[in-house]
């Protein structure tokens, strides 16, 4: 039997063959971390999950329409408004320039541009105190977006490609016992969801979500009832990010505490341009 040399004892004496099955089981164990789900969406949540910081630097369209339905499923009313948004003074800005899907009338336009006026000179005038404070609120606004890989358990469920891209498909189910620490993080323990989220950034690039629970928006003006359905999704621009394609909200909902309608909400976002840094919005005052 050949000797070991004292002091030679080292990776020279390890075969390649249990190297490589040393190097292939740590490999498989960083690939086993990288895939629990709730790191996954952990780090999501970390990376701006819908890129918000950067739709802020794209205009677009967005059109919002409401169907109501009839007992034999058909549309029985809709109706909807497009809002072109805009960059305000570092901001966005909503311009109302259609409403079901017919241009507005000259007067209406005019209104709409006297408001865009107001609002630009309103802004110009901003402290920076004041401009601090808006980004201060958008921030707490947000805040709840922290509370997800906290408020559900969350299951692997495989992988597919969104718009091209490789996405993993996460179930979410509420976590028994959650306690949200902000009011907009209750409504977590009311949704079950799938998630994909798109593996070389963790962006969010599809939602389907159910409700579990009685839903309430707008102050209690809208309750969405058990069983409403929200799908959100996302499509890659410019090649560099993703951004909002479509939300769409089917449920059986109180309007205004009031009125029961069976209904959708379809929200659809187009057009996305990059606003340079040097344009700038023209109002009535400099035409």
């Amino acid at each position: 039997m050949k000797r070991i040399r004292s002091g030679r004892i080292g990776r020279s004496c390890i075969s390649p063959s249990i190297q490589a099955l040393v190097a292939w089981t740590f490999l498989a164990a960083s690939a086993l971390h990288a895939q629990d789900p709730r790191e996954i969406v952990r780090r999501s949540v970390e990376r701006d999950w819908t890129d918000f910081a950067s739709v802020q630097n794209y205009t677009y369209q967005e059109r919002n329409e409401f169907r109501e339905y009839a007992k034999d499923g058909k549309v029985s009313s809709a109706r909807s408004e497009t809002h072109e948004i805009l960059i305000l003074n570092q901001r966005p800005y909503e311009r109302l320039i259609a409403r079901d899907g017919r241009p507005l009338s000259a007067r209406e336009e005019g209104k709409e541009q006297e408001k865009l006026d107001r609002e630009a000179t309103r802004r110009e005038r901003e402290s920076p105190a004041q401009r601090a404070k808006y980004e201060r609120d958008l921030a707490e606004e947000r805040q709840f977006i922290r509370e997800i890989p906290d408020a559900f358990t969350f299951r692997l469920k495989g992988a597919e490609a969104v718009s091209g891209q490789p996405a993993w498909i996460i179930g979410a189910e509420p976590q028994p016992g959650y306690r949200a620490a902000t009011s907009d993080a209750k409504m977590f323990s009311k949704l079950r969801a799938t998630i994909w989220i798109e593996q070389a950034t963790y962006h969010w690039v599809k939602v389907e979500a159910q409700a579990l629970a009685t839903l309430v928006f707008g102050f209690g003006l809208l309750r969405v009832a058990p069983g409403g359905t929200l799908d959100f999704e996302q499509t890659r621009v410019n090649d560099e990010i993703w951004l909002p394609s479509r939300i769409l909200i089917r449920a059986d909902a109180r309007l205004a505490l009031i009125k029961k309608v069976r209904a959708e909400f379809d929200i659809r976002y187009s057009g996305y341009r990059k606003f340079q840094s040097d344009s700038r919005i023209l109002t009535d005052r400099e035409n």
